[in-house]
This record gives structure tokens, sequence and C-alpha cells, in this order.
């Protein structure tokens, strides 16, 4: 299964955030949230998880490049439970790396799903759209 599509969702009062009904399925009642690349929230199914970590675990702890790698990756992930309404709670370490106030964009990213703060990701979406007409016009000469 790969997770695709954009869907907004707000924080409720106790700062559990709605999982899409398109992606609840494919994560399971228990899956891993990490403090990603770009300042966003990455949430992995356990299996998807699980293969990232093993390639991580295999990498030479004699670099120190790896090491902060590997330090990164475990120091800022934890696991997360999905409730029977679809809810996940976002604590306040990960929505403050996140700039996480209230309304979110959840979007799909192949093995694992990106959880942004609302105004960040229209943004970078943007910044993105401009740079694919930049790189089009490239090709094109």
């Amino acid at each position: 299964m790969y997770f695709n599509g954009e869907f907004q969702h707000g924080l409720d009062e106790k700062s559990r955030l709605i999982l899409p009904a398109d992606f609840r399925d494919s994560l399971g009642k228990t899956c891993m949230i990490y403090k990603g690349m770009e300042t966003c929230l990455q949430v992995y199914p356990m299996e998807a998880w699980e293969r990232q970590a093993e390639k991580l675990v295999a990498l030479d702890d004699y670099t120190k490049e790896n090491r902060d790698l590997k330090r990164r990756f475990f120091s800022g992930s934890r696991s997360c439970e999905i409730d029977r309404q679809g809810r996940t709670l976002i604590n306040q370490e990960f929505r403050a790396y996140a700039r996480i106030t209230k309304e979110t964009y959840i979007i799909g990213s192949g093995d694992h799903l990106q959880i942004w703060d609302r105004d960040r990701w229209e943004k970078y979406r943007l910044r993105l759209d401009d740079e694919e007409g930049t790189d089009a016009e490239d090709d094109q000469r």
C-alpha cells in the first residue's frame, strides 16, 4: 500500500488528530511517528518503519554522519496508538517541532504519510509548484 493524496484536518481540544479513513487500514492500530525533514511529522506503519530501521541499524557506526543519522531517527520517534475513531495524539514535543498550531495537512508520501502545519504546507507546496514549472522549462531547452 502506498499513501497518496492530501487531506485537511484540525487537532481537537486534546491535541488528537483524526487520520484520514483512506490511511487508517494501512496504518493499523499502532504506528510510528517521527520528526521528519522540513519540520513535518512522518507517520509509518510498523512494517515500513522496521524496513527503515533495519537500513539504519546496518550502517557503519564508525562515521559521524551515520551516528548522527541514527541518533536523529531513533531519538526523534515514538510509537503511537490509533483509537477506534481514527485519532492519534500529537504530543507537545511533536507539535512544537512541526510548528503545528491547530490546522494540518496530512499528505501521502509513498510508504508513509506526513503531517504538516496547514500554513507551512501551503507555502511549501507553492514553492514546489514554482520549482516544478522551472524544471519543466529547463527540460524543454
